[in-house]
């Protein structure tokens, strides 16, 4: 194989590898990036998950229709018990297979077409900027334990 050829390939390979992270890498934690992240959320997200991440009342009780309220997105949730990965998968394209069973219901909707991947990037880090040290202590440790399995 030629120099160019095995360059060729290697870069081809390089490229291909980082197709699944490139979308979920973290957003950059600069006031711009945040006040953007808080902005979007107040439009997109706010009205559901309230406007100080709280949630909607009683989000562990499902509702008549079977689905779950919005759970909130502070420290008292389980928001930050999930990989970024995940987080922004979900943000994307709804609460769908890999994230949730197939044929889940929920009213959680696909962003995909509404917020570009850096606008869902800077969502999930306003969101992550109002977690306390603690939470995100805890949440390091548990996503460097689940690494290791």
């Amino acid at each position: 194989m030629s120099r160019t050829a095995a360059f060729s390939a290697l870069l081809l390979g390089a490229l291909l590898a980082g197709c699944g992270e490139e979308a979920s890498r973290p957003a950059p934690r600069d006031p711009a990036t945040l006040a953007q992240g808080e902005k979007l959320y107040a439009q997109h997200c706010a009205a559901c998950h309230g406007a100080n991440l709280e949630g909607q009342r009683d989000w562990r009780r499902r509702l008549p229709n079977g689905r779950l309220p919005a759970p909130p997105h502070d420290g008292s949730g389980h928001t930050w018990h999930h990989p970024e990965r995940v987080l922004f998968e979900i943000t994307k394209y709804g609460l769908v297979p890999p994230n949730a069973p197939a044929g889940y219901q929920s009213d959680m909707p696909a962003f995909q077409g509404k917020l570009s991947d850096d606008d869902i990037r800077a969502v999930l880090a306003f969101i992550e900027s109002r977690w306390s040290k603690q939470v995100l202590e805890v949440r390091a440790e548990m996503l460097r334990n689940a690494r290791r399995r």
